[in-house]
């Protein structure tokens, strides 16, 4: 499968859910989501902390797109910098973070509007399970991008109708961008993409992809596309990164935490829905990836909503 071929399949659907807004110098803990997050920053200099991974400097035209159950927190430097437009994130059904330097000084001011993010293909979703590491691209004065961001502030700035949509538009054309361009400098974090040419590997894929649940072992995936054991999984650890039941393993914890933020399901309900033969087995699990229990998880995200 080519990349041209690629891109025309891609669905892509961005849902822009806050505006962020750091006065000074201090931190705001944005947590983890099921969903990949990507924070385009409108103004200000900062790092993304992640845990167990090192910053991400940012600044004004930053677009960061930080993969699903990745805890992380925004920092802002303090520094001053171009004023901008005041926004009106009430006016768009987002919601409004705000984190004041408990300093005297007041400092400079970075500001950050977040999205939740899902690539799929046609035939298949959450291709952006897929993705590990963290994206990064930087807008600079210039750039054929930079007049999103000033029409991202435009809208966030004044709200009229169909505001909300436009900045969706926006936000999906900067994920096309970094998609594309992350890929041709052979970005790690986009593997899964390059995985895509070869066939066999996207049959896979594709089937864990849809039911992440299912008793999938590396025999059953090697006979479905008509490969010995071996065979497939040397190949498709070369393709992709890492073997098929990590990979496996990584999107059955993704899909459970989606589980735990959309529904009521009980937590051995969902353990099981998702392929864990035991609650404690998954519950183990999911605490080592993310640092919190699958209650805390759902508490958490409860609260938040």
């Amino acid at each position: 499968m080519k990349f041209e071929h690629l891109f025309d399949q891609l669905e892509i659907a961005t849902d822009p859910f806050a505006v962020c807004e750091l006065r000074g110098a201090c931190d705001l803990g944005l947590g983890q989501d099921a969903n990949a997050t990507l924070h385009y920053i409108l103004s200000g200099e900062g790092v993304i902390q992640l845990r167990d991974a090192p910053d991400i400097q940012v600044t004004a035209g930053t677009l960061a797109l930080i993969p699903a159950l990745q805890r992380h927190a925004l920092r802002s430097f303090g520094g001053l910098s171009d004023p901008i437009p005041k926004c009106n994130p009430a006016e768009l059904r987002l919601r409004h973070l705000i984190e004041v330097s408990q300093s005297d000084s007041e400092g400079g001011q970075i500001t950050a509007l977040c999205a939740h993010v899902r690539v799929g293909l046609r035939g298949a979703e959450d291709a952006i399970d897929l993705i590990r590491a963290p994206l990064i691209e930087n807008v600079s004065n210039g750039s054929h991008l930079y007049p999103v961001l000033e029409m991202l502030l435009r809208e966030l700035s004044q709200p009229i109708a169909g505001s909300r949509a436009m900045i969706r538009t926006l936000l999906t054309q900067c994920m096309i961008e970094m998609l594309r361009r992350r890929l041709m400098e052979g970005d790690e974090g986009l593997r899964w993409m390059a995985a895509l040419r070869d066939p066999s590997i996207w049959e896979a894929l594709n089937a864990m992809l849809d039911a992440p649940g299912d008793p999938h072992t590396v025999e059953s995936l090697a006979e479905r596309v008509g490969m010995s054991r071996t065979s497939f999984s040397q190949r498709f650890t070369n393709a992709y990164g890492s073997g098929p039941i990590d990979l496996l393993r990584d999107l059955r914890l993704r899909r459970a935490a989606a589980l735990l933020r959309d529904t009521e399901l009980p937590v051995k309900r969902i353990a099981h829905m998702v392929g864990f033969a035991s609650r404690t087995a998954f519950s183990r699990l999911f605490e080592q990836r993310t640092g919190e229990s699958p209650r805390h998880f759902r508490k958490s995200h409860a609260s938040n909503s």
